[in-house]
């Protein structure tokens, strides 16, 4: 293989490997790794990228296409392309005639580099790799020199099934009921939303959350948040519905919304607001 190709190799494999390593690095150091993660799996993440960037250290121990060579010539110094033959083989190979020396003495090839000389490679193949790395290194490059940022409300509306997804158990409704639910997000709230069954348990309840606005179906406008389990890939939209905004703010803004508990006329929850106050996007923009 020529020396571009395997500068390209090792580029696509620990390099991009490293180049990840560092941005989650960067931004596990400048507190900005929770725009991608659940922070309790920083931990995880941050060790990775230590043991990927020491394992890149170490790969230019090696030289340039020391990978694929590695095992060619391996097995046929120990025989293992040759395995012992049995007594009977032995006596049908000493009663055949022996080959002309000048052929005994050629080496045999290995078997891998016969089939790779007896398959070239498509062109169709060899564009579509040049395309996946290119890609592949353009996104890897994007993200080293792009600022952080979070998932927008366009994302989340996108991401909104039309039935509100459960981010709590039963322990939540109940806990809502005849508890302390000063800690609840909308996650938490979206839950209790989707699933009581007897609304005036909650009517009065004091609340103060924060999130972005997004339209709503009956007046209003919907209170979101993204929650996410594990990263971003994952994240799911949680709402709840606000009342008596007219005119709502705007979609995308983030507000901290102060009221009641209340609910409509055919038994749905909402959030009675008496103070909405726009706000920029904090730093830790979900719940998890």
């Amino acid at each position: 293989m020529r020396r571009p190709g395997l500068l390209s190799t090792r580029w696509l494999g620990v390099g991009l490997a490293s180049v990840l390593a560092v941005i989650t690095l960067g931004l596990a150091l400048t507190g900005r790794l929770g725009l991608y993660i659940n922070p309790e799996s920083a931990w995880f993440a941050v060790t990775m990228a230590v043991l990927t960037l020491a394992g890149t250290a170490l790969s230019f121990t090696l030289p340039l296409g020391a990978e694929a060579d590695h095992g060619h010539e391996h097995g046929h110094e120990h025989g293992h392309d040759h395995p012992h033959p049995h007594a009977d083989q032995v006596l049908v190979s000493a009663a055949a005639p022996s080959p002309p020396a000048a052929a005994r003495a050629l080496p045999e090839r290995p078997a891998r580099d016969r089939v790779r000389a007896a398959r070239p490679v498509h062109p169709a193949a060899l564009a579509a790799s040049a395309v996946g790395a290119v890609t592949a290194s353009g996104v890897v490059l994007l993200a080293l020199v792009l600022p952080p940022a979070s998932l927008s409300a366009e994302l989340a509306m996108a991401r909104d099934v039309g039935a509100p997804p459960l981010f709590a158990g039963a322990d939540a409704v109940t806990l809502a009921a005849t508890g302390d639910t000063s800690s609840f997000g909308i996650g938490e709230w979206a839950t209790v939303f989707a699933t009581a069954t007897d609304p005036d348990a909650f009517a009065g309840d004091s609340v103060t959350l924060t999130g972005f606005v997004t339209p709503g179906d009956h007046g209003g406008f919907d209170l979101t948040r993204l929650v996410i389990t594990h990263c971003v890939i994952d994240a799911q939209p949680a709402s709840v519905h606000v009342a008596g905004s007219d005119p709502a703010p705007d979609t995308g803004q983030w507000v901290t919304i102060t009221g009641t508990i209340g609910s409509t006329t055919d038994g749905r929850l909402e959030i009675d607001a008496t103070a909405i106050e726009p706000i920029t996007e904090p730093g830790d923009p979900y719940e998890y």
